[in-house]
Order: structure tokens, then C-alpha cells, then sequence
């Protein structure tokens, strides 16, 4: 059982093993896939089955497989909210749900500092952030204390990789599905780009 955040997954060490593989090689067919979970975990299994596991837990949203865009066609913004807490009440629900369904936020969260909400948009240009920004305090004022924006013009890493799952295998007993030399050194291996649920 993994607890993240307000969400429990009952995952195995077998079956963060399958995900770690899924995330190392997105392109690999289940048949193809199979194969490697033998050679690499000596987890044996029908491709059918390493099939119907990743799609269980699809289906628990451990996981999604989306289409991400190459990070150099948007510029990315990390933008921080504070709150007038006298107009928290009557304006949060609004504003919260208009930031999950806003297309240009791709990455919202609490954050226990002033700035309580923050979240990461992608916008074509400058313009178009700072055009954003401007309807989102004309829309919202009474309700947030300050909001800062930062740019980031480059993007070096923009991925997850299949090595963060090594530390979640240790947790839970799982050092039997560790790579060679990962048991000792923790070494990092080779990423691939996925897309995988909070």
C-alpha cells in the first residue's frame, strides 16, 4: 500500500517494478515489455498479463500515458498566490476551479508558505502570460493579496524518470526489482518522457 498525499494506491513491489519498466521504455509493446521484465526483474509473465496490470492501473489513475508536447514550444511560468483571507470564503471554490480547468496550468498545488497556492502555466508568448495575468487579478482581485510571477526561459529537464521508482522499490521491501548496481550505488539509469499521476 503507497500513501501519496490524499490518495492510496495498492501497488506491490512487482507491480512498481512493471511501472518503473513502463516508464523507462513508453514506446515498448506489452510483448516486448515482457521481455524485458524478465531479463531485467526476473518477472515472469504472459504479455496479456503485464497488459491487463498496466491497464488496472490506468484505470486506479496510478499512471497516465498523455501526449507531451516538446517543452520548447511553450514558455513556462511559475506563478505564487496569496489570499486576502476576508474574501476567502465567498471566492475560492471560483477561483480553484477555474485554475484546474484553465488549460494554460499544468501544474497546481498548496504550498505551506505566504504564497499558498502555486502552480506552473505555459503560455506561446510573453505577451500572452502577462495578458493572462492581467484577466486573472482583474477577475479575482478582491480575493488575492499579492500574485508573483517568474519566468523560466529555459527548460533543461522536463521529464520523470524511471529511476525515482528505486526508492519507493526500498521502501517497500522491493530491492529484488532494482537494476544491477542500483542495489549498492543507487545509480540513476537512462529516462524516457511520461506522464505520472501525483
Amino acid at each position: 500500500m503507497i500513501n501519496g498525499n490524499d490518495f492510496e494506491f495498492d501497488l506491490s513491489p512487482r507491480d512498481v517494478a512493471i511501472l518503473k519498466a513502463r516508464v523507462k521504455y513508453p514506446e515498448k509493446p506489452a510483448s516486448k515489455l515482457r521481455d524485458i521484465l524478465e531479463e531485467e526483474f526476473d518477472i515472469s509473465l504472459s504479455h496479456n498479463r503485464v497488459n491487463e496490470i498496466l491497464n488496472e492501473m490506468r484505470d486506479e489513475d496510478v499512471f497516465s500515458m498523455r501526449a507531451i508536447p516538446n517543452q520548447n514550444i511553450f514558455e513556462y511560468y511559475i506563478f505564487q498566490v496569496a489570499f486576502h483571507y476576508s474574501n476567502f470564503d465567498e471566492n475560492w471554490e471560483r477561483c480553484y476551479k477555474r485554475l484546474l480547468d484553465d488549460p494554460h496550468v499544468m501544474f497546481f498545488a498548496s504550498a505551506d508558505d505566504y504564497h499558498e497556492w502555486q502552480f506552473i502555466a505555459q503560455f506561446a508568448s510573453p505577451e500572452q502570460s502577462e495578458a493572462w495575468r492581467h484577466d486573472f487579478v482583474r477577475e479575482y482581485g478582491d480575493f488575492i493579496a499579492q500574485i508573483d510571477k517568474t519566468a523560466f526561459p529555459t527548460v533543461h529537464k522536463f521529464e520523470t524518470a524511471a529511476a525515482v521508482f528505486n526508492d519507493l522499490l526500498r521502501d517497500m521491501g522491493g530491492e529484488e526489482y532494482l537494476g544491477d548496481g542500483e542495489q549498492e550505488t543507487g545509480e540513476h539509469e537512462e529516462t524516457d518522457r511520461v506522464s505520472v499521476n501525483q
